[in-house]
């Protein structure tokens, strides 16, 4: 028989995904199992198996085309070549006038009620939006992939050079629009002496990479950060805007940015309340290759209470970084610079290392990111208290 096979639903809510490249090609033999095609899908690349044993007969999409979940990739022949069973073509509607057109049936729209609010509340229309939960329905993320974009106008006044925007850097672009429609940002900074810590990380580099990691500062920042939180519970929340709710997240899964040649992609190391720098800084190596390979798994992109990007590694002092939505804050570290710096009552150079803090007015105020700022510089200042209350 011929079997349709389509693009199936990937989990974590993904709705469409750009084709990279097929595997096999019309007349192929393939198997059970088989990777028949590779997708690029929510910041990363996935090898879609074929559900059955046959003969590649039709491939219905071209490389890098966008194709939604539920749309024909290809056809699968097996023996007989016989239509797919329970396929009955319904028959025409005849008058006297000869063949009349098939009404066109409009299909109910599946959304819940927290969708639908969410939807009047922003003036969304939802018929027309094909949605990527259960049995089609529409989820919140769907709603937020329903801006038109905008054109630009042509170029007269010289060369230019046009890039579609696909895969990850369409992903990048819809996800920073969503976290500026959907939150009222606001960015704090601060500055803080980490001469100690620049010092530690210089005598034990050496210790550490014996142990096969390399250990940079992200670690000690990670630990920092999350021990702030503690005392600072509404920056690792979320908010559901239908209900009207802010969750305070018990647990701490951090979001780290990592750049890779597509653009930025940010996995998530769960539980760094239960792990010591040595293995942060394991972790950090791992998910970071992982990342810049495009080999990272869909659930390790997922499920963040608060994110942290390390920009200073690549040059800039302070920042106003976008908020990984649905967390409510983002912590940025620029790059430690040697500066005057009044320490034991006298002034000496000193390594200084510049903090920017964006969160969403709307959980917490200034005053609440200002004293959490203040915690974390003194973590990273006074390395004995980190340590401590580290496990």
């Amino acid at each position: 028989m011929t079997f349709e096979f389509k693009l199936p639903d990937l989990g974590e809510g993904i709705s469409e995904v750009e084709l990279r490249r097929w595997l096999v090609k019309e007349g192929d033999r393939v198997s059970e199992h088989q990777a028949i095609v590779e997708v690029e899908t929510d910041k990363a690349v996935v090898d879609v198996p074929s559900p059955h044993t046959g003969t590649v007969v039709r491939i219905h999409r071209q490389e890098s085309e966008t194709v939604r979940v539920g749309e024909v990739l290809l056809e699968i022949a097996g023996e007989g070549d016989q239509p797919l069973p329970g396929a009955v073509e319904r028959p025409r509607s005849v008058g006297i006038v000869g063949v009349l057109p098939e009404p066109e049936e409009e299909p109910a729209v599946l959304a819940t009620p927290k969708v639908r609010k969410l939807a009047r509340a922003r003036g969304i229309d939802l018929k027309g939006i094909q949605g990527s939960g259960p049995r089609g329905s529409i989820t919140p993320e769907d709603l937020e992939q329903v801006a038109a974009p905008q054109s630009s106008p042509g170029d007269d006044f010289g060369p230019v050079e046009r890039l579609p925007l696909r895969g990850l850097r369409r992903t990048i672009a819809r996800n920073v629009l969503a976290s500026q429609r959907l939150t009222a940002f606001v960015t704090v900074t601060e500055e803080v002496d980490v001469t100690e810590l620049w010092q530690l990380r210089e005598r034990e580099q050496q210790a550490v990479e014996a142990r096969g990691t390399h250990l940079t500062f992200l670690p000690f920042f990670i630990k920092a950060a999350q021990h702030a939180l503690r005392e600072h519970p509404f920056l690792n929340a979320a908010i559901d805007d239908a209900a009207d709710t802010i969750t305070i997240k018990k647990h701490y899964h951090f979001g780290i940015a990592v750049e890779t040649p597509e653009g930025l992609i940010v996995p998530v190391i769960r539980e760094v309340d239960r792990k010591s720098i040595l293995e942060l800084a394991t972790e950090i190596q791992t998910l970071g290759k992982q990342a810049r390979d495009r080999t990272i798994g869909l659930n390790q992109l997922k499920g963040s209470s608060f994110t942290i990007t390390d920009y200073g590694h690549f040059g800039g002092l302070f920042a106003t970084p976008v908020i990984n939505w649905p967390d409510v804050a983002i912590l940025g570290f620029g790059r430690i610079v040697e500066r005057p710096w009044v320490h034991g009552g006298e002034i000496a150079i000193r390594k200084v290392l510049p903090l920017s803090l964006t969160f969403d007015h709307r959980v917490t105020d200034g005053a609440d990111a200002g004293r959490f700022l203040a915690k974390v510089a003194g973590y990273l200042e006074d390395l004995a208290l980190l340590f401590i209350e580290s496990i």
